[in-house]
């Protein structure tokens, strides 16, 4: 056998493997005398069917998958073996028309085109300068958390006329320009929260209104997500876009109010457990903590992405692209060509990335063990548990359980695995390049590109 290479240009290449009887006829013949043992024919006792029999009958399909397997498994040695950063996985060159016998004694020439990942330099040194953010919250962040954590332990209250914030519940009808029900319209009984109301003109509508009355607004121009409508309608999604005419008419049939929580140690003590907080001094401090560190996500999502923009734009790299969407259309039969053409750039990009990180990864030593892999997944279960459990406890056994189990889905595991990854890549990163640290008001660091 002879396997060997040509670059076609930097990012192209074709493998050729010749093969000759010696190289195939010993994994054919024991792919014959396997399946003559296993084979259940007419006239013959299982187990008992003459290899000569399944050679006439069988031979050349079996020739077919041998040889298939003999030239894929040598062609992934080779590749590992030169060291070749390939691109998705090779494929037969278009133009290899060669006609073969199949029988058993012929000479065999194969060709594969294969696409190289781009050589470039790591986009990342010592000298590469970042900025990490500390964001602290803002006043208006600030009073929004509060006033949320005073709503979750108020009371609701029934007043009689409304006012910005409240709910409306009440019915709702389809009405024409005219403020006649529509013939077979929409009619739902539902909640209108005041505050989700996007435009202005119709909030204020909303406001000043008794049990009885009756306001008939654009429910479209009222808000602005699909799914605010839908739920406020009893519609689908994918009907609020036919949805004409637009205009609804609400019946009050009561206001609904929730009241906040007064700022006490009764309300510090629910929150923060008995004794901890005692002034409202000390309820803002711990508050700005809590929300501060929530903050650090965001602060380490835009050190993630600056760092990610960075790389990107720094290589400028050509790419196989006619090979790869060769292979991404035999891999994937069913797209359409306007569809491949169209995810193709986000495709070049997410693969850009990917060669950076893979780079980092090997240059530099690093590993994703499957114990860390292991350890994400049971992360996520128990968050999963612990928000839709209703207090189900889970102990340390039936946590690893839940996480192999997880991880025996393929997809599931590839994709913590790139998590795992990702964080790698990002900490080796943030100890490579130079961070300068910087404090931002939340709705300053908003602004930031």
């Amino acid at each position: 056998m002879n396997i060997s290479h040509e670059n076609i240009d930097d990012v192209n290449a074709v493998i050729t493997v010749d093969l000759g009887p010696e190289d195939y006829t010993p994994q054919v013949d024991k792919a014959i005398k396997e399946q003559a043992k296993k084979a259940k024919l007419p006239g013959f006792r299982p187990g008992m069917v003459p290899v000569s029999h399944i050679r006439r009958t069988y031979g050349k399909a079996i020739l077919f998958d041998e040889i298939n397997r003999v030239v894929s498994d040598k062609i992934n040695e080779y590749i590992g073996e030169q060291k070749l950063e390939i691109l998705g996985q090779p494929l037969p060159k278009e133009d290899d028309k060669n006609d073969y016998n199949w029988d058993f004694n012929d000479q065999f020439s194969f060709q594969y085109e294969i696409g190289l990942a781009p050589q470039f330099t790591i986009p990342f040194t010592e000298k590469s300068t970042f900025t990490e953010y500390e964001i602290k919250a803002d006043e208006e962040t600030l009073a929004s958390r509060i006033k949320n954590l005073r709503r979750s332990y108020g009371k609701m209250t029934n007043p009689d006329v409304s006012e910005d914030g409240d709910v409306l519940y009440g019915e709702l009808q389809q009405v024409d320009a005219k403020g006649e029900a529509v013939a077979g319209g929409i009619v739902n009984t539902a909640s209108v929260r005041t505050d989700l109301v996007d435009d202005k003109k119709i909030k204020k509508q909303l406001i000043g209104l008794k049990k009885d009355d009756e306001v008939v607004v654009d429910i479209k121009k009222a808000f602005k997500a699909e799914s605010d409508i839908a739920r406020v309608l009893g519609i689908t999604e994918e009907e609020v876009a036919g949805l004409d005419p637009a205009t609804v008419k609400l019946t009050v049939k009561n206001v609904n109010r929730l009241e906040e929580a007064d700022l006490n140690e009764a309300l510090y003590d629910k929150l923060f457990g008995e004794g901890t907080v005692k002034t409202e001094e000390a309820f803002r401090e711990k508050v700005r903590e809590e929300v501060e560190g929530m903050l650090e996500q965001n602060a380490t999502q835009k050190l993630q992405n600056d760092l990610y923009t960075a790389g990107m734009d720094a290589v400028d790299a050509a790419f196989p692209e006619e090979f790869l969407k060769r292979w991404l259309k035999a891999t994937n039969p069913n797209i359409k060509a306007d569809e491949l053409e169209e995810g193709f750039p986000d495709f070049l990009r997410n693969l850009k990335w990917t060669i950076i990180e893979n780079r980092i990864i090997t240059k530099n030593g690093l590993e994703v063990k499957y114990e860390e892999v292991l350890a994400l997944a049971k992360e996520r279960i128990e968050a999963q548990i612990k928000l839709y459990g209703q207090g189900q406890e889970v102990n340390e056994q039936q946590l690893s359980q839940y996480a192999v189990q997880l991880l025996g889905d393929k997809e599931q595991a590839n994709r913590l695995f790139d998590e795992v990854k990702a964080k790698k890549v990002f900490d080796y990163l943030k100890g490579l390049v130079k961070l300068e640290k910087k404090e931002i008001a939340y709705d300053k660091f908003l602004e930031l590109k």
